[in-house]
């Protein structure tokens, strides 16, 4: 006997399909800029992390504009109260895979966790007025559970930084974000290109894209051409010098700046650590082979990217 959230699901299904480019790789690799970007293009939306849409019932931490927003999408969604208080995680986080308890839980949450995640962004693309809505919760075991969605059309984006930039970072002490040890934080890249390879991999190569994230800096414009042409987007690329950040759901610090200005510049020099250029050559290797990539912009480029 079908169920309200099945009587749903075909509902919504019988509407047009919106776009997703998922945003997919390690935290702290330049992914809000980039969606910040993408969201200024006409038909464009970003959304932020929506992996916290469930953890927080759909209601963003701060923001009066931010907050009507996701207000008038929250009307549309269902209300998943067995995914709260933090069980979706299970369906998204690298680490869940090695605990045995969580096993269950991920067979017994998937089917509605799916069901939320495609009505989510089903109510986003009309609220936002948009064709294509970009998602930069990074996860990749996230856009495992995504390409299995049938209401919507997926792009996966894997966007990879320097990896003595993304250590660094990780270990910064003046974030609000969980701050990671040198060892740790290799460990964190293995494991998280370990997955988002394998991801990458199974999706249509017409439906991917690697790039990285100091070509997007030399060259913005470029950059988002060719992520607009990958979704068949016929937008043209913003005015970098003023854009607006809109209403993401969660992202880092940047979009409680209402404008931003982004030029053409090289990333900046980070110090560099024999351990890990040593621990992560092997992924410096394998991400330089995936494809298709975008094209690399002529200039210097980071140790081993």
């Amino acid at each position: 006997m079908p169920t309200p959230a099945d009587s749903h699901d075909d509902a919504v299904r019988s509407a047009g399909r919106p776009k997703v480019l998922y945003v997919m790789g390690a935290g702290r690799s330049g992914s809000t800029i980039l969606g910040v970007a993408l969201g200024n293009c006409d038909g464009v939306f970003f959304a932020g992390e929506l992996d916290r849409w469930i953890a927080r019932a759909g209601v963003p931490r701060e923001g009066r504009e931010r907050r009507r927003f996701w207000a008038s999408v929250r009307t549309q969604v269902e209300q998943a109260p067995e995914l709260a208080g933090g069980r979706a995680t299970v369906l998204e986080r690298s680490s869940a895979l090695f605990d045995p308890r969580s096993w269950p839980a991920r067979r017994r949450l998937r089917r509605r966790y799916r069901q939320i995640s495609e009505q989510l962004y089903r109510a986003v693309a009309p609220a936002a007025e948009a064709t294509m809505i970009v998602d930069s919760s990074h996860y990749p075991l996230r856009a495992r559970e995504l390409q299995a969605l049938d209401g919507i059309d997926l792009y996966l984006l894997l966007l990879v930084r320097d990896p003595q930039a993304v250590v660094a970072s990780l270990g910064r002490r003046d974030v609000p974000e969980r701050r990671f040890g040198l060892l740790a934080a290799n460990a964190y890249l293995w494991l998280t290109h370990a997955l988002s390879l394998l991801v990458f991999r199974r999706q249509p190569s017409a439906r991917r894209m690697l790039v990285r994230h100091e070509d997007f800096l030399a060259d913005p414009e470029q950059t988002i051409r060719e992520i607009l042409r990958l979704c068949d987007c016929l937008a043209a690329p913003p005015d970098f010098g003023a854009l607006q950040t809109g209403v993401p759901f969660h992202g880092n610090r940047l979009v409680h700046s209402h404008v931003v200005a982004l030029g053409k510049h090289s990333a900046p020099a980070t110090r560099s650590s024999p351990t890990t250029a040593l621990l992560q050559r092997p992924w410096i290797a394998a991400l330089s082979r995936l494809r298709p990539t975008l094209a690399a912009h002529p200039g210097p480029r980071p140790e081993g990217l």
